[in-house]
């Protein structure tokens, strides 16, 4: 999620006039917190994240309160609250405050792209206000729909009567959910929830869902998003210069989103493609620098420069360099590849040499012709190297990559240092046993990882390169 809270939240669900709660922004003076208190007897201060972060609730961070004097306090301790969600900290600039809406029943509600249905999907339950992993199977219900007919009254209907949800209900929600599905679709969204919507009772009894909470994500990609005019701060959490840089070479061809994990991090992991960018991410942890997808086909310029920005910012502390990626359909390896190795040339050229071992697995057009560009800088600049071919299982390579960096960490980094001629690091603790004679130091590389790893694929390119099934 990109965007969260109700503060831009509710702007955005005007434009398909849904209802939402009140809301007052981190500038509400004192006499409009009072009045929304008087008006709805209750507000709730919430502390405003840039970016989507999760679980705000269960670590403490929604506050309550009835009167003036509560409220404020609260509003001191959570303006600049500090939240860890996974492996993202985040530090809140501003809280909201919202109008409490009384209801007997709490619905949530979301579309996204669905990969299982190959369509977007809703995702329903009448019991919502919680975590929808704590639900049984029976209280929910996942529908994929038609993009090209939208989301139909009868698709609502049709769920809510299976998860055996109150009557009163089922009209309204089937009357307004469907606007979702035009926000969603005309602003180039990817994914829209809203939990809790609370279903709140007019004089006669009648209900109207209401908004409660928002979260989105953004194609950002998508031209449509700028119908908006929402401002860029919203889309990042904490940026780095570095993510910064990244960000700025936004354009219509090649995806650039990157997020930086671990800024002392030894894998540094150009990724392509959002499936391997996952695996990579879980599987790395905190060894990996940054997180990643530079997919979409880039040409040669804006590959180049993204690798530029990598190196200046991690290649210094990274012991392996580790491009993966799936089986691609339409990137153009060589491209890819033949960019990747003329900004690492240029970047040894510019700020010296430094102790690397270069791990790749892709697929796709022209993968030999890539192999074999990367292969001709590497061996120009004497670092060793391995390449995994598209019929290596990436899960393996990755496990590869990672056993490379604890070998670099033992005894590889003052091994390569020493060919290239550079001072070596503090001595480590030996992982693996290299023998030393008569062979290249890149050479002795490959053989050490191997002995580590227990590795013995087939279709793999290592240095000195043979193009040789090792």
């Amino acid at each position: 999620m990109q965007l969260t809270g109700m503060l831009h939240g509710a702007k955005l669900l005007e434009h398909v006039e849904f209802p939402t709660s009140e809301v007052l922004g981190p500038d509400a003076s004192e006499g409009q917190i009072q009045d929304l208190i008087k008006r709805h007897g209750q507000v709730f201060i919430k502390p405003l994240f840039r970016g989507g972060v999760g679980k705000k609730g269960k670590s403490g961070l929604i506050g309550k309160a009835g009167d003036l004097k509560t409220a404020l306090a609260e509003k001191e301790r959570l303006y600049f609250a500090e939240h860890r969600h996974g492996n993202v900290t985040a530090k809140a600039n501003g809280v909201t405050f919202e109008g409490g809406v009384p209801a007997e029943h709490e619905i949530y509600f979301s579309i996204t792209d669905d990969t299982r249905f190959r369509a977007p999907t809703i995702t329903i339950t009448h019991k919502g206000g919680v975590d929808i992993e704590e639900l049984g199977k029976d209280d929910i219900r996942t529908v994929p729909f038609d993009a090209l007919t939208g989301l139909k009254a009868f698709v609502i209907a049709n769920a809510l009567t299976d998860i055996g949800a109150p009557r009163e209900i089922i009209s309204p929600l089937v009357q307004h959910l469907p606007k979702l599905w035009e926000l969603m679709h005309h602003y180039g969204m990817t994914t829209l929830e809203l939990n809790p919507i609370r279903m709140r009772a007019d004089r006669n009894g009648r209900l109207t869902p209401v908004a409660c909470d928002f979260k989105c994500g953004f194609d950002r990609d998508d031209p449509r998003v700028a119908r908006l005019n929402l401002p860029d701060h919203l889309f990042a959490a904490d940026v780095s210069a570095f993510e910064q840089e990244v960000n700025e070479l936004r354009t219509h061809q090649g995806q650039s989103d990157v997020f930086v994990i671990n800024e002392k991090g030894t894998i540094l992991a150009p990724t392509f493609g959002g499936g391997a960018n996952s695996l990579v991410t879980e599987v790395l942890g905190e060894a990996a620098s940054i997180s990643s997808d530079f997919g979409g086909n880039p040409p040669y310029e804006k590959m180049k420069e993204v690798a530029r920005i990598c190196y200046r910012h991690f290649l210094r502390q990274s012991n392996v360099l580790f491009i993966i990626g799936g089986k691609s359909n339409n990137t153009d390896i060589h491209e890819t590849l033949r960019a990747m190795g003329d900004a690492l040339r240029e970047h040894f050229s510019q700020h010296g040499p430094t102790p690397l071992y270069v791990v790749v697995g892709r697929g796709g057009p022209n993968l030999v012709r890539g192999f074999g560009a990367l292969a001709e800088a590497c061996d120009a600049l004497g670092v060793p190297y391995r390449f995994f071919g598209f019929d290596s299982a990436i899960s393996e390579v990755v496990n590869y990559a990672k056993k490379v960096d604890e070998w670099m960490r033992a005894e590889g980094r003052a091994q390569i240092a020493a060919h290239l001629g550079i001072a070596a690091p503090a001595p480590a603790t030996a992982h693996a046993t290299v023998q030393a004679t008569g062979q290249t130091v890149a050479h002795h590389a490959t053989q050490a990882a191997d002995e580590a790893t227990g590795h013995h694929a087939a279709r793999a390119i290592t240095q000195p390169a043979t193009y040789a099934p090792v």
